[in-house]
């Protein structure tokens, strides 16, 4: 896969964010370099996960706008070395255009291993903004019906968007909700149902989502880790099992 990865979601509350941030963290476990950029104009909330809430004073629209230089935008991780953070906008009225995001991406790429675009949820002008450089997606979607039926439409504008490598990630998945729910017969059918290969599934884990909201970024000890960290070596092109089958 190429180093340009947009992260998205049809429907919000699925943890597109929480899967962006792990999957960076895992990256940079591996010794990458990474760039995280947050599209969600007027809801940004990667800077309060990575705990740099208090250090931002411009974000991506200063950068494109000529308040300062892209590098003064990009912010580094209080718990993480080689892990960045461009913020959004507070404000809605400053949403960048794909094209001169386009332009910021290619300009940024260069110093990092990976660029992690933080897509805001829907198939509305921020998600096409946040689309538009990357070469490949991951689809977040919780295995459930209204979750699914976003993940579809998602795919269905990234490829009218040109987008060729799309990638399915099921998160927040828990064996005994699942059949509670009597929606589908088994993983394969909502799999099946989104078009889309998966590349990981991603158990239920209260502890990785309480490290999130308090702005602590090391995955070591909770049980998603191993499973960031497939994730990470399959978009690295590693031949390895998914490491939670549910």
């Amino acid at each position: 896969m190429n180093n340009i990865i947009v992260v998205a979601s049809g429907k919000g509350g699925t943890g597109k964010s929480t899967v962006a941030v792990g999957l960076s963290v895992a990256l940079v476990q591996l010794n990458k370099r990474v760039l995280l950029i947050d599209c969600d104009c007027g809801m940004r909330g990667l800077d309060l996960m990575l705990d740099v809430e208090s250090e931002i004073l411009f974000d991506c629209s200063d950068a494109v706008c000529g308040n300062c230089t892209p590098e003064e935008a990009v912010y580094r991780s209080k718990n993480l070395g080689n892990l960045y953070l461009m913020a959004a906008p507070f404000d809605t009225d400053n949403e960048i255009s794909p094209s001169v995001f386009s332009q910021l991406v290619d300009e940024l790429r260069g110093g990092y291993d990976y660029v992690i675009i933080d897509s805001p949820a829907g198939l509305g002008s921020g998600f096409v903004c946040a689309a538009t450089p990357a070469d490949t997606a991951l689809v977040v979607t919780n295995a459930e019906p209204v979750s699914l039926r976003g993940a579809v439409k998602v795919r269905r504008k990234l490829l009218e968007l040109g987008m060729e490598s799309i990638r399915l990630v099921i998160n927040r998945f828990e064996r005994a909700h699942f059949s509670q729910l009597e929606c589908y017969e088994d993983l394969d059918e909502v799999v099946d149902i989104s078009g889309t290969q998966l590349i990981a599934l991603i158990p239920r884990d209260t502890r990785l989502s309480a490290m999130m909201q308090n702005g602590l970024t090391g995955l070591g000890w909770c049980p998603a880790s191993n499973v960031f960290n497939c994730l990470a070596r399959r978009i690295e092109g590693e031949n390895v099992p998914l490491a939670f089958k549910g």
